[in-house]
């Protein structure tokens, strides 16, 4: 069964489980002659189609589509007057339009429309990728990433988790293209080994938000030249926030995490804050090298006890 063919819960349903984003316009009030009435909804996805439902025909469905994928990438809902005009007067309103909420419409309904348009959002979700055993920036991880509103998944061949994540996946070999990554989802890569090879160039063929990597100098220099030998792109490797974490001077697990999430929330809410080494380590991810930066020995981050 299709999604057009769905009724109004089964496909808000449907593209809930699917982790789509989508809104819901709803006539909400008339004035004069429309063929839509209030009531009358319709569904729209990030890409413009229409899902469900129907506002009375493609004169006011055409112009809230756009306000549709608006909504969607902001997030603000908003109160639509579209106006359903002869050519003239739809001119003239268009000429004289001070609010982007107004909306004039060539038609011979004569009529308005007040229409509320409202996204509906999966939530933001945070994904780690662990090596197994005991991990005490996974934990702390996990717990933050709850704290703050994500909804934390973790893929760990054998965990050792004192807080349960909303969804555990235990595969070795899972599929990332299952995931079904998108821009509300945040990627950080605690493999700090072999498996970084593997699992950076499955996500090399995704696209989330965000992709972070925690890992040494040496780390990321060596999974970065592999990557590039691979064929791995250029963009996605600069894409790769490497080694992880905003610059706030961390050193223990605690810290460490802290310096994650804060990197990830700056992400989430469009703002940038400095990284670790930030543009030496731009020149490692190309080069292979930088003056003057000690890219050290470890595989993984050194731990300073509390």
């Amino acid at each position: 069964m299709s999604v057009e063919s769905l009724g109004f819960a089964e496909a808000l349903s449907k593209l809930a489980n699917e982790r789509k984003p989508f809104a819901v316009a709803t006539v909400v009030r008339v004035e004069g002659s429309s063929l839509g009435k209030p009531g009358f909804k319709m569904i729209i996805d990030d890409e413009g189609r229409i899902i469900y439902g129907t506002l009375g025909g493609v004169c006011p469905e055409g112009p809230i589509i756009a306000v549709a994928q608006e909504v969607i990438k902001t997030g603000a809902p908003r109160l639509v007057r579209v106006y359903l005009e002869s050519t003239e007067n739809s001119i003239i309103g268009m000429i004289r339009q001070q609010s982007s909420d107004e909306i004039h419409v060539e038609t011979f309904c004569g009529g308005v429309m007040e229409i509320f348009v409202d996204a509906y959002l999966p939530p933001s979700r945070l994904i780690l990728i662990a090596q197994g055993g005991r991990d005490d920036v996974e934990e702390t991880l996990v717990k933050m990433g709850k704290l703050l509103g994500f909804e934390v998944w973790v893929i760990d061949p054998l965990p050792v988790l004192a807080t349960k994540p909303d969804k555990l996946i235990t595969e070795v070999d899972y599929d990332f293209g299952e995931l079904k990554l998108g821009e509300r989802d945040y990627v950080v890569v605690l493999t700090k080994g072999e498996r970084d090879i593997k699992v950076l160039e499955a996500l090399s063929k995704t696209k989330p938000r965000f992709v972070g990597m925690l890992a040494s100098r040496k780390r990321v220099k060596y999974d970065f030249s592999i990557l590039r030998d691979r064929g791995v792109s250029e963009e996605f490797l600069k894409s790769v926030s490497a080694p992880v974490g905003a610059d706030i001077g961390a050193h223990t697990p605690e810290e460490i995490a802290l310096s994650i999430m804060a990197e990830i929330v700056a992400v989430r809410r469009g703002k940038r804050v400095p990284r670790k080494d930030e543009e030496a380590m731009e020149e490692v991810k190309v080069t292979g090298v930088a003056a003057g930066l000690d890219i050290g020995s470890s595989c993984g981050p050194t731990y300073t006890n509390k």
